[in-house]
């Protein structure tokens, strides 16, 4: 195969004689000496005239005024000594900035322009100017501040220049913001055209106009960067605009002129398109190579020679680029071109994909190869039987039906093996089985059904913390906030302890391991405390004692939403942390889980407690109310602890005892107001209607720190969209580990936006809950319905296995479940195909009595609906999936008025098929493992 790399290092002699920079540069090097001599150099950012004393004082006063434009002819009387000297102070000033206000921005923005062309122009190492030219701070994105660079490199050495280009192109995000720059020093260097990501995606950028095609014939990085385009992992943004074939700016038909014209060579641009695509990806990314391989069509023999790349697409690439790997194969199968052999290793591939198209397809062409080569069916009948296996059942008859046609060919072992495969047929279509297969299938009937369910989650111990100061600093760098919250719980009492006993050791190895200088700035935590370095920003002593107060004493408005409110409980004890610690107020920490979801043992707390008075401490207020909102109330041993708390004679002590009595879990309720009817107004969609009612609870509101005093009543019951959940949500859980009903609840306007829009990672808190403790009821359920019908297939996955998690530990309640999706998919929050698709995945890992159970209260209010459901007729399909395997019965209401229809569409079809499988009589009782 002829890679991307054949044409590179060609076309840069050309660029040389081009020499359209160099004039440009000599120009602006002319402009800039002439507005120096006048003294009227006025820019954006800096204005002012030439300034007296040395040359190199000079220079650094234009630099610290913002005047970029005036750097080159500065730099131009200055030699190897004067610009070495004026390194340092070039470097000093460009620390200074970085600790400038926010309100210094636009002249911040000045210097750092000029300090990018300064520092160039006083570097010599190739390596030295190419860091400095990619600092994050400096990089400019201004053309302009590209030539002036190039004005001040101007007399270095070729070989320089192409090493500080090649340099600054391999890094992505610089090469992206420094193409005319990079450009500049590949052509007047004349060194090879560096194909890299970064360069080749702003060269995409830069080029892409009205004048494209004229554009990429003139251009002598064509031949090199395209090649590398469409070897890209990911495509650059503008070779995948969505603009018709006819557009001046569509890449793929300006590609293909070129192949057809003999610019780029015809078998490089096929040869990578199909490696491209073998690779796989994101169907954002495939769409340009196979756009282009469609254009350019290979030839019949480019075709043929890359057989196994085509098959390996149909059975793993993404559907539209299977679909086009098949519609080759196809051909060359009608061309005769194709063995059977390599017919029934694509048709195996094939037929185990979900996409119905793309199977029935399958199943097609192989029944046309069959009716033209016959004997071929002793191959092509085993690959044809692994249909009967799809999730499909009329998929699993087209099969069977193709198989009864041709199975009169095949010999006796062939035909045992057919019947074996019939073993995965549904149930419906068993009767047709065993009338083609007989005896072999007749044996395996009658084999009692067993439910299958996960086992239920251990409760794992959180380990112990970090004893030594390398152990905890690894820790905090590589968690920060953590998404698994008992690690990150465990991470922080490490840090209180060791700021306790090895405080010096513990601030020094911060200062080494963490950007501490931006911890000082006043606005740094203004809205975020980016995990434990808010803390460790307090046990430097980087934080003013009233920015801790103010941190500490944060509570919530009335208006607030349920995840910023939270969030806030993590924060406020992160803040009380970091004004507490390394000192005797804050030996350890009361609130650090012993279990994985959360939890602390009570007896753990007691035993914690007694340690607190013991040594005459009073218990920090938010990390005391995290511990108690965390311990467990509702065991034996939590009788038996509060009894244990009440004799500490201390006021915490008697706080735990209270609390562990009442047992009282925290009070939610949760109502929807109405729908309008306008799709377009607020109130249509899901997420503008849940309201959330806290119960009153004075103990909180009274004896709580002011950012937990709202889980006892104080925020608004109204409907409120908000978007604070994205960053701490794999704590909520957490916080409340063992009141789940009432996290359920604050969570359930962030799941819904998964369910009625396009918002993605939302049902990760699904899992969490499911493992967590307390009562479940309605919140919990409504939970899992929005994550059921959640947009994204991934949100979907996490919703099954919350379910089978709920149901391996008794706490479902499916006929709860059914009951509130029926209404969700009736008003259309909930989609049915996406809720198909998840009960189809929950029951084909056992479950096909627990899917049963919630589709079976689900189903009459969808037949029932005043307007047809679209999409019934996969959850129908699904429905007797799950009937037909547990051999449940009974009547559905609506189902039979449906079934007596005379149609052939999909929910007539399944509705016969439902109803059919009901009025069996069991042939067993169901029966449940766990």
């Amino acid at each position: 195969m002829t890679g991307s790399g054949a044409m590179t290092g060609s076309g840069g002699g050309a660029a040389v004689a081009n020499g359209l920079v160099n004039r440009v540069v000599d120009s602006m090097r002319a402009k800039v000496r002439s507005a120096v001599v006048r003294g009227a150099g006025n820019d954006t950012e800096g204005t002012g005239g030439t300034e007296e004393g040395t040359p190199v004082e000079q220079l650094l006063a234009a630099v610290r005024a913002g005047r970029a434009h005036q750097v080159p002819a500065l730099l131009e009387p200055l030699d190897a000594a004067a610009r070495k000297s004026a390194l340092g102070p070039l470097k000093s000033l460009r620390s200074e900035v970085r600790g400038w206000d926010w309100k210094r921005w636009n002249e911040a923005t000045a210097v750092r322009r000029a300090l990018y062309v300064a520092g160039a122009g006083c570097q010599t190492g190739a390596a030295a100017t190419a860091a400095w030219l990619g600092g994050r701070d400096l990089l400019s994105r201004r053309s302009q501040d590209g030539v002036l660079v190039l004005s001040v490199l101007a007399d270095r050495d070729p070989a320089w220049a192409a090493d500080v280009a090649q340099r600054l192109a391999a890094r992505p995000a610089v090469a992206e913001d420094s193409y005319g720059l990079i450009r500049g020093l590949v052509e007047r260097s004349g060194c090879a055209v560096p194909a890299t990501d970064g360069y080749v995606l702003a060269w995409t950028r830069e080029i892409t106009d009205g004048r494209l095609l004229a554009r990429l014939r003139e251009d002598t990085h064509t031949r090199v960067l395209v090649p590398h385009a469409l070897a890209m992992s990911e495509t650059p943004d503008r070779l995948t605009w969505s603009v018709g074939p006819e557009a001046p700016t569509h890449w793929p038909t300006a590609l293909a002129t070129l192949v057809a014209e003999g610019v780029l060579d015809r078998a490089q641009v096929v040869d990578l398109c199909v490696s491209r695509l073998l690779r796989g990806g994101r169907a954002r990314d495939l769409r340009f190579p196979l756009e282009v391989l469609r254009l350019v069509e290979p030839d019949a023999a480019e075709r043929r020679e890359r057989v196994p790349d085509w098959i390996g697409m149909t059975a793993d690439a993404p559907s539209p680029v299977a679909g086009y790997a098949q519609e080759v194969l196809a051909g060359l199968a009608a061309e005769g071109a194709l063995s059977a052999g390599t017919l029934a290793e694509m048709t195996g591939g094939v037929l185990f994909r979900t996409e119905k198209k793309l199977v029935r397809a399958q199943l097609t062409l192989v029944g046309k190869v069959l009716t033209r080569e016959p004997g071929a069916a002793e191959e092509l009948l085993p690959a044809v039987a692994e249909a009967f296996g799809h999730e499909d059942t009329t998929i699993q008859e087209r099969a069977l039906k193709l198989v009864g046609r041709h199975a009169g060919r095949v010999d006796a072992s062939v035909r045992r093996e057919l019947a074996e495969q019939a073993g995965l047929l549904s149930p419906v279509h068993r009767p047709a089985a065993v009338a083609l297969f007989g005896a072999d299938l007749e044996a395996e009937a009658g084999v009692p059904y067993e439910e299958i369910l996960p086992p239920v989650p251990e409760r794992e111990p959180v380990a112990p913390p970090a004893t030594t100061v390398e152990e905890l600093v690894e820790e905090l760098v590589t968690r920060g906030r953590s998404d698994d919250p008992a690690a990150f719980e465990r991470t922080l009492d490490g840090l209180v302890r060791l700021a306790r006993r090895d405080r010096a050791g513990l601030e020094a190895a911060v200062r080494e391991a963490f950007p501490t200088e931006h911890w000082a700035h006043e606005h740094y935590f203004s809205h975020y405390t980016h995990g434990a370095e808010v803390v460790l920003a307090g046990l430097l002593g980087l934080l003013p004692a009233r920015r801790l107060e103010s941190g500490r004493a944060k509570g919530n408005d009335r208006k607030a939403c349920h995840h910023e409110a939270l969030s806030g409980i993590l924060d406020a004890r992160l803040w009380e942390m970091a004004a507490l610690v390394g000192s005797e107020a804050l030996p350890f920490l009361l609130a650090t889980p012993t279990l994985h979801t959360g939890e602390i043992d009570p007896e753990v707390l007691v035993e914690r407690l007694r340690a607190y008075g013991d040594a005459g401490v009073e218990p920090a207020p938010a990390d005391l109310a995290q511990a108690l909102l965390r311990v467990g109330r509702t065991t034996a041993a939590a009788a038996e602890a509060a009894e244990r708390a009440g004799s500490l004679g201390t006021a915490a002590g008697r706080r735990l005892a209270a609390w562990l009595r009442t047992r009282e879990p925290l009070g939610t309720r949760v109502r929807f107001s109405p729908r309008g009817k306008d799709r377009n107004s607020q109130k249509w969609w899901l997420t503008d209607r849940i309201v959330v009612e806290i119960d009153e609870r004075a103990v909180v509101r009274e004896e709580f720190p002011a950012a937990f005093r709202w889980l006892g009543g104080e925020l608004q019951a109204t409907p409120r969209r908000c978007y604070h959940w994205v960053d701490t949500r794999a704590h909520w859980s957490a916080a409340l580990p063992v009141d789940r009903e009432f996290v359920a609840a604050c969570v359930l306007s962030s799941l819904a936006s998964g369910a009625d829009g396009d918002q993605r990672g939302l049902a990760e808190p699904l899992t969490a809950l499911a493992e967590a403790g307390g009562p479940v009821g309605r919140a919990v359920h409504l939970a899992l319905a929005f994550g059921l019908g959640c947009q994204d297939a991934d949100d979907r996955l996490r919703a099954v296995d919350a379910l089978l998690v709920l149901a391996s530990r008794g706490d479902l309640d499916a006929r709860l479940l059914g009951t509130e999706l029926a209404w969700l998919v009736v008003e259309g929050s909930v989609k049915p195909n996406r809720l198909a698709d998840a009960l189809r995945t929950t029951a084909a890992t056992g479950a096909y009595g627990t899917v049963w159970a919630v589709l079976e209260p689900l189903l009459p209010e969808l037949l029932g609906a005043e307007k047809p459901v679209r999409g019934l007729g996969e959850v129908l399909a699904v429905a007797a999936d799950c009937v037909e395997r547990c051999r449940a019965t009974g009547e559905v209401a609506g189902l039979d008025a449906l079934a007596s229809a005379r149609s052939s569409a999909q929910f007539v079809v399944q509705a016969k098929r439902l109803s059919g499988a009901l009025r069996r009589e069991a042939d067993q009782p169901l029966t449940e493992t766990v």
